[in-house]
């Protein structure tokens, strides 16, 4: 991730005006679509990082990309544009998601599965997530991987609970062999 720290700071800014004008939902919809858009586009990413390309050319080109976007995002881009730091737009867009988050009390939780989660275990997973972390709203996405075999790998913010039946297998076999 480029430059986190003045990430975080530019982040943190939208963050705090966008709650004082009351539009902050908006904007992380804003920072979701830009954070997304940056991700998947490999040649969004090199223009952005692009030193040949001017700064003026980059904010009329994210003017017109992003079109749609609330008013303070495309300030957002003048801002980046004046202080020449285009490159970290698509860390400032996750660091702000990750901070409205916060404000909110949202504690998203990553499961890994070998099999697709059904709505059974989901509602399980759930309630046991919610007695870890009261009070807050909570968001399971489900990742399958194959290679886990069985079991689940729960995270949450910098936890990390591993029950898979590969963990449980490399941990016999580190015991077997010492």
């Amino acid at each position: 991730m480029i430059s986190t720290r003045a990430a975080a700071r530019y982040a943190k800014a939208m963050l705090e005006v966008s709650v004082e004008k009351g539009n902050a939902e908006a904007i992380n919809s804003d920072m979701i679509l830009i954070s997304e858009s940056v991700s998947q586009s490999e040649d969004l990413k090199v223009f952005l990082t692009n030193p040949t390309i001017t700064g003026e050319i980059k904010l009329s080109a994210l003017v017109e990309v992003f079109a749609n976007v609330d008013q303070s995002t495309k300030e957002l881009f003048k801002v980046l544009k004046a202080n020449n730091r285009f490159e970290i737009l698509g860390s400032i867009a996750l660091k702000f998601q990750e901070q409205y988050d916060t404000l909110k009390g949202i504690e998203k939780v990553v499961v890994t599965t070998a099999i697709p989660m059904d709505a059974a275990l989901e509602s399980k997973v759930l309630s046991k997530v919610q007695s870890l972390a009261p009070g807050k709203q909570i968001v399971i996405s489900n990742i399958v991987d194959a290679s886990i075999l069985g079991g689940f790998i729960l995270k949450m913010g910098d936890k990390q609970y591993n029950a898979s039946i590969a963990s449980q297998l490399q941990v016999l076999k580190r015991e077997l062999t010492n």
